[in-house]
């Protein structure tokens, strides 16, 4: 579960794919539906929408679902209409969450959230107070066995990436929000599809938990947002070994 972990992430993302796949039917529905309205239904014209097209298949979502999402962000179909919204908090043990979410209706959504993290520990907080221990950028992820690093960051670094971090489990390449629709297009030109590829929320420093107890009612408090069908997605600064992560998700 690690937090800043975004290797770990992924994989934990992964098996809730498989178990829940309802769930992410409905992320990514609303995903494609914003990405749509923001930017057109013409996905090579739109580097958003097109990843999360890519995103939808993988997880093998319908295609007359994909369809009809995108309908409902141009207007062809009437369709609820959304709202994101960002909010801030803290967990058990200090840990500072951002979680985003996409709701028709903001007094729920709120509601909803704030009571997840006063049941596990925690509150929400004013905005601002939260997400200056964060860096808000493109996240690509990328396992190394997919592309030399040179010649990564020959691609990244062109089409407008500030950085390229490397480690042993892959490849990080950040970017600014405004340049993550680039960057995404040069990687899929050349035939790279990243592990992971998000506009994320990123800890700028972390907090260290060693504590099962602590452990165990931050998991409960993840557990708790991923249920809700408001929150699309949510971002944490704890640090922990794999395995007091593995031993709180028991």
């Amino acid at each position: 579960m690690a937090g800043h972990n975004k290797w770990s992430k992924v994989k934990r993302l992964k098996a809730v794919t498989d178990s829940r796949r309802g769930k992410v039917f409905s992320r990514l529905s609303r995903d494609i539906t914003l990405a749509a309205k923001s930017g057109g239904g013409d996905q090579d014209g739109n580097a958003r929408l097109r990843t999360l097209v890519l995103k939808a298949r993988e997880a093998n979502m319908p295609a007359e679902n994909v369809d009809r999402a995108i309908k409902k962000g141009t207007g062809e179909l009437p369709g609820v209409v959304y709202e994101e919204i960002t909010y801030e908090g803290y967990g058990p043990g200090g840990v500072a969450f951002v979680v985003q979410a996409t709701t028709d209706n903001k007094v729920r959504a709120a509601k909803d959230i704030r009571s997840a993290f006063a049941k596990h520990d925690g509150n929400l907080a004013s905005t601002g107070s939260v997400a200056f221990q964060f860096l808000h950028a493109g996240q690509f992820l990328i396992a190394q066995e997919k592309i030399a690093e040179d010649a990564l960051m020959e691609i990244a670094l062109e089409a407008g990436a500030d950085d390229i971090l490397a480690s042993e489990q892959g490849y990080e390449v950040r970017c600014a929000v405004t340049a993550f629709d680039r960057v995404a297009h040069a990687l899929e030109k050349k035939g790279l599809k990243p592990d992971s590829s998000e506009i994320a929320y990123i800890p700028v420093t972390t907090v260290p938990v060693t504590d099962l107890a602590v452990a165990k009612t931050l998991a409960k408090l993840h557990d708790a947002l991923d249920e809700m069908d408001d929150v699309q997605h949510v971002f944490s600064n704890e640090e922990m070994d794999e395995a007091l992560a593995a031993a709180a998700n028991s």
